[in-house]
């Protein structure tokens, strides 16, 4: 059985992760609206993983044996000023959601709650993955701001293809 007290944390970061499928959503609408097919491809890829995300602490707490809540979401930010707005406001999210995770590995530990500390350690791993692909398009867009086809390109090019990870957790309705 889980640490309460991790469990706790688990149900509100099934939230920050469903926030962060609808921010992604957001960001993937608005790139389709600006003609740029491969922005959007990749932001709703990167939507589609925040849910899966959410969908592995859902089974885990299902197979723990413990409540699962969904919270209520926050809003989303849908208009922004430029192509490197949208990546600004994915990576000050990866930075959030790294520092959640970080917090709930140490609930774990500090809970002797070993099951859950391994669990949380897939999450660490994907969490540096995360940052430097959106730090990465980040870096990109701010040298072709002005040069949309540039960023396009790099997308096309540079992202996609990774395929499933078998060693990622199972998420519940997979």
């Amino acid at each position: 059985m889980a640490a309460q007290r991790f469990v706790e944390q688990l149900n509100a970061q099934i939230g920050n992760e469903l926030a962060a499928h609808n921010q992604y959503l957001a960001c993937a609408i608005w790139y389709d609206a600006q003609t740029m097919p491969q922005m959007a491809a990749f932001f709703y890829a990167q939507a589609l993983e925040e849910r899966e995300h959410a969908m592995m602490m859902v089974q885990y707490l299902l197979d723990a044996d413990a409540e699962v809540t969904i919270p209520a979401l926050p809003g989303t930010t849908a208009d922004f000023a430029d192509v490197v707005a949208p990546l600004a406001l994915a990576l000050d999210q990866e930075k959030r959601v790294t520092a959640q995770i970080n917090e709930l590995t140490r609930i774990a530990r500090d809970e002797v709650d070993f099951a859950s500390e391994q669990f949380m350690g897939w999450f660490i791993k994907e969490q540096v993955e995360e940052q430097a692909t959106i730090g990465a398009l980040l870096t990109i867009a701010e040298r072709n701001r002005d040069s949309v086809h540039n960023l396009e390109d790099f997308v096309a090019r540079e992202q996609g293809g990774e395929g499933a990870d078998p060693t990622a957790p199972r998420a519940a309705g997979a």
